[in-house]
């Protein structure tokens, strides 16, 4: 990994100027993606679902759309995604574009292994045609594996599966990315695949319903009280922008020279103190937004259904062979959190710049020690 404060000085040597995909863009992590390889120079074309406004999400919020080459179509239509790729010729593909929720796969399997199996086929195969990709980045998730609830993390090389439709629909994807490389990808000169899964990310931008702070958001701004499920869940909590230093890292190697040795599957979790229950997050947040926010209940009804209690993520891997590591403790990754959503509450007209702040701060290595970045100085990091 580079040094502290390099990260945006290493990563544009190798992305600015390049022509980059990036599926499922108007999504969270997506759109925080997008967001820095802007910033870095990158030629950046996202395809994704029309997202409608609809309160702090980051893709309206920060206007992407004015920012990429910003184009249409559903991943499970193999025509509609080809006719959304007609003329790029990417150096380098994030698949992203995913139902990424594991309550509403209960309500809708189907679309949720359209989506996520499907969709990724559709993406790889379009892939096949584009002569210029040297690389791809498949996103899938921790709940890929086979969850056993046993204290220690998962390793890339532990069992996939999965008890709800979401978590078998990642590990179906990670399936079909493996198949993809030995059947099309195999040639050392050629374009190479990689997948990735990180933890539950957290951060400023993310409207997502059934998801933690994004209840607590709305909740606070709302003026009402929220109630969590599962309190005593264990979960690898970690900032959008700890994996996607990552994810950046890994397509930077797939770029580069012995792009082979990096055509596998990562994991990208937090430090140790991140695998923290809900109901600690939850009090770290409100600590950090401090006078205002929503108050919590914690509760789980009988009707609820099933999702895992622990899982934990190994990192080594990456530690080892990218240099990647966290930068953000997790009370750190939560104020970060905080300060973007009570700016947005606050009226702040200039959440890109903000944004693109927190960014800044994040890779010179001091995102965490600051107090919370006014209007003005947002604007003057833009």
């Amino acid at each position: 990994m580079p040094e502290q404060g390099s990260l945006d000085q290493a990563f544009a040597s190798v992305y600015r100027g390049k022509r980059i995909l990036v599926t499922g863009h108007t999504g969270f992590k997506g759109g925080w993606l997008c967001l820095w390889l802007r910033k870095l120079g990158a030629e950046v074309t996202g395809i994704a679902l029309h997202r409608p406004p609809q309160g702090p999400d980051l893709f309206h919020t920060v206007d992407l759309g004015g920012l990429v080459d910003h184009r249409i179509a559903d991943i499970r239509d193999a025509g509609a995604y080809a006719r959304a790729c007609e003329g790029l010729e990417p150096d380098l593909v994030f698949h992203l574009a995913a139902q990424a929720l594991v309550r509403p796969s209960y309500d809708d399997p189907v679309e949720t292994f359209a989506t996520n199996v499907t969709g990724t086929a559709v993406v790889l195969d379009a892939v096949r045609r584009m002569k210029s990709v040297r690389g791809v980045v498949v996103v899938t998730s921790d709940k890929c594996y086979e969850n056993r609830e046993w204290e220690w993390p998962y390793r890339e090389t532990d069992e996939l599966g999965g008890a709800d439709p979401y978590s078998a629909s990642k590990g179906c994807t990670e399936l079909v990315a493996a198949a993809f490389r030995r059947s099309y990808f195999s040639d050392p000169a050629g374009c190479q695949i990689a997948t990735v899964r990180a933890g539950n990310v957290i951060g400023g931008g993310d409207n997502s319903l059934d998801r933690l702070l994004p209840d607590v958001v709305r909740a606070t701004i709302a003026g009402t009280a929220v109630t969590i499920r599962n309190p005593a869940s264990v979960r690898p909590w970690q900032h959008v922008l700890e994996p996607l230093a990552g994810y950046l890292m890994l397509g930077a190697r797939l770029l580069g020279e012995g792009a082979p040795r990096f055509a596998e599957a990562w994991n990208f979790g937090p430090s140790a103190q991140g695998f923290i229950d809900v109901e600690e997050i939850a009090r770290h947040f409100q600590r950090a937004w401090g006078p205002g926010v929503a108050q919590i209940a914690f509760g789980r009804r009988t009707d609820d259904p099933h999702e895992a209690g622990m899982l934990t993520l190994d990192s080594s891997k990456a530690q080892a062979r990218l240099g990647w590591r966290p930068r953000l403790s997790t009370e750190e990754a939560v104020t970060m959190t905080a300060e973007w959503y009570r700016a947005f509450a606050r009226g702040n007209t200039r959440m890109r710049a903000f944004s693109e702040a927190q960014i800044a701060r994040y890779s010179h290595g001091n995102a965490g020690s600051t107090t919370e970045l006014t209007e003005g100085e947002a604007a003057r990091c833009a």
